[in-house]
């Protein structure tokens, strides 16, 4: 079941400047992440303020679905906590994963297949069959599970009959970093741990894969990147313990870009003084554009100064967006408002995300009279004056709120599917309304 598709959504400008102060659920990077480790480890684990979207129920479904036991806590509150209890040692399954359009789910829960007995069916949203598997399939095929796939991709089929190969997986993960991250979750509870070679020419987002490694570390997993493109994972257990989910800062991009086209300031609440999560790098990012950035006791605030609406302009940018790709759609939507060209670079993995993030930006762009152009790893910007229009969201939660940033200085901008931002972030509509509705500086 694909999110429900709602009318088109008038993205409304804004012309006064922003005093505003924002608080953001909880990162899905994360979330995902400790409720993999949580079904894996040796007791149960608390998850405090983790995020409650899609991809994080889809998570908590397909764990389910394999034998854990997961409780929300206070179920009376917009964000309860959840209680995971484990999967059970030698647990036999027979079970139907629904991913939807979750790259976690998908990437993520097969390889916990390597640790049980049976099969199981995965499958998702139309669009989730044309994100890249290879890398995963070829790996759990290479630890020795059977595999049933067409053409590397959703659907796939995988059977456990506990004749597992153990040792060295060598991967091409250039398409995604959740390739590498998936199989590094697992690898503790190997009987001989696991090293993992990718074979590719490059690998992007790699910061998520530092998340990984931190988050094994934080549960007593010994799990280095011993060279470059080299992990190894030490057998052993994975310590139940309780977190605290930090805020989503990649979610925090499109509101901490607002003022430098409204004017103003706006601030972040609860950001982190130091991370893993790749959404750190958007206020060094939007310095490039002219952003005035400080942090001060957990609030991150941005100064657009007087802002685009206010006579402003936006200077191009030449960024190398490899290690945070996420953010690309929010920095390509403001080149688009920029006085001078920029290019992007480093993230032609963005071609199997949710959408093909490269074509979906150019697309849109254009279709608004602007000037942007794919290349080979990336994306072109020029300056050219934007008329009103429709945003297409692709299905993608980045695209739709880039339509929303852009609506900010371009007037009759509407995005068709405001809906697929429950994806990540459900608040968002409400949110950036607040944002919208907030008294001028």
């Amino acid at each position: 079941m694909t999110s429900p598709r709602q009318s088109a959504w008038p993205a409304a400008t804004r012309t006064t400047p922003l005093q505003h102060e924002v608080a953001l659920p909880g990162s899905k990077s994360l979330t995902n992440r400790e409720l993999v480790l949580a079904a894996l480890a040796e007791g149960p684990s608390t998850l405090r303020a983790p995020l409650i979207a899609r991809d994080t129920t889809l998570m908590v479904s397909a764990l389910r679905e394999l034998g854990a036991h997961i409780d929300e806590v206070d179920s009376n509150v917009a964000s309860p906590d959840f209680l995971v209890t484990p999967i059970p040692q030698g647990h036999g399954v027979d079970a139907t994963i629904y991913c939807g359009l979750a790259g976690t789910v998908m990437r993520f829960v097969p390889p916990l297949m390597a640790l049980l007995h049976g099969q199981a069916r995965f499958d998702g949203d139309e669009a989730a069959r044309a994100r890249p598997m290879s890398a995963t399939l070829d790996a759990l095929g290479q630890l020795g599970l059977g595999v049933e796939s067409s053409e590397g991709k959703l659907p796939f089929t995988l059977t456990n009959t506990g004749a597992l190969s153990h040792g060295t997986l060598r991967i091409d993960a250039s398409a995604s970093s959740q390739f590498v991250s998936g199989l590094l979750l697992v690898a503790p509870r190997l009987p001989e741990g696991l090293r993992i070679e990718h074979t590719g020419s490059e690998l992007p987002s790699i910061p998520h894969i530092d998340m990984t490694l931190e988050c094994l570390r934080a549960r007593g997993v010994k799990a280095d990147m011993v060279e470059p493109g080299v992990w190894v994972v030490e057998p052993g257990p994975i310590s139940a313990h309780s977190v605290t989910i930090e805020p989503d800062l990649s979610n925090a991009a499109p509101f901490l870009a607002a003022p430098l086209i409204t004017g103003g300031q706006l601030s972040v609440t609860g950001w982190p003084e130091s991370t893993t999560q790749v959404g750190a790098l958007v206020p060094r990012l939007l310095e490039h554009f002219g952003a005035t950035v400080s942090l001060r006791g957990g609030v991150m605030t941005i100064d657009g100064g007087t802002g685009l609406t206010g006579g402003a302009t936006l200077p191009g940018v030449d960024l190398d967006l490899g290690h945070a790709g996420e953010l690309a759609p929010t920095l390509v939507t403001l080149a688009a408002l920029s006085s001078q060209p920029s290019t992007f670079r480093g993230i032609g993995h963005l071609r199997g995300h949710e959408t093909d993030r490269l074509a979906a930006l150019a697309s849109n762009i254009t279709r608004l009279g602007g000037v942007a152009t794919e290349t080979e790893d990336g994306i072109t910007v020029s300056p050219a004056p934007l008329r009103p229009g429709e945003w297409l969201s692709y299905d993608d939660h980045r695209m739709a709120t880039s339509g929303a940033l852009l609506g900010l200085a371009v007037e009759g901008i509407t995005v068709d599917d405001i809906g697929c931002t429950s994806k990540t972030l459900p608040e968002f509509p409400a949110l950036w309304e607040a944002l919208l509705k907030s008294p001028s500086a």
